[in-house]
């Protein structure tokens, strides 16, 4: 864990969630949720100091794009920081809402995937109903909004979405439930399939 990780949870404890940042194993149980075989467009909210980032970026084709959205002034600041030669990651400080806005911006239609690690539970039920709302209308059909959390309370939220799989994820402190709702493409949509499957085997046992 970095020093400026440490610093910036005792400032917003419930803004961060966790005093450490996602395990090895949790950031690669997630990227494996999504398929790099191709340009993809990610987004993720609340990236922090970035492990989830790098692997995301690591694993992404050359012409794709990651967009970060990040609260946090010195976290956004370390993450342009550790992109800054990398033009296909975008760091926004600013709020996950104003992800449509971004993606106009940038000339990008939609979301192939959009990760969060931001605590949905302690947002009031209208912003997190309306961050929904952007976040389903931002994805590409077939695409997929993958959060790993503490609690698994936003499933009974997230009801704009045809399809979600769940995980406890145990080898990670705090233990996770990763989620990856899916935006069904339409019964009689054959223009673009959906992205592969994603890996929803569970994860059961805890890091030696």
């Amino acid at each position: 864990m970095s020093t400026l990780f440490f610093k910036q949870f005792l400032k917003r404890p419930f803004q961060i969630a966790s005093i450490v940042p996602s395990s090895k194993a949790l950031v690669e149980r997630v990227a494996r949720k999504m398929d790099f075989s191709q340009p993809r467009v990610i987004a993720e909210y609340g990236p922090g100091e970035g492990v989830h980032s790098r692997e995301i970026a690591r694993r992404m084709c050359p012409d794709s794009n990651l967009l970060l959205f990040e609260l946090d002034r010195a976290f956004a600041r370390d993450l342009e920081r550790q992109f800054a030669g990398d033009r296909r990651v975008h760091v926004i400080h600013g709020d996950a809402a104003s992800l449509p806005h971004e993606l106009k911006r940038h000339g990008i239609d939609s979301c192939d995937y959009i990760l969060s690690g931001i605590p949905f539970s302690i947002l009031k039920i209208e912003k997190k109903r309306a961050l929904l709302q952007k976040t389903y209308d931002a994805l590409a059909t077939g695409g997929s909004f993958i959060i790993y959390q503490v609690t698994n309370e936003l499933k009974q939220h997230a009801t704009h979405f045809e399809h979600a799989e769940s995980e406890y994820f145990l080898q990670n402190i705090p233990p996770m439930f990763i989620t990856v709702f899916q935006k069904a493409p339409p019964l009689d949509h054959h223009e673009r399939g959906p992205l592969p499957e994603a890996d929803f085997s569970v994860g059961a046992h805890r890091s030696a």
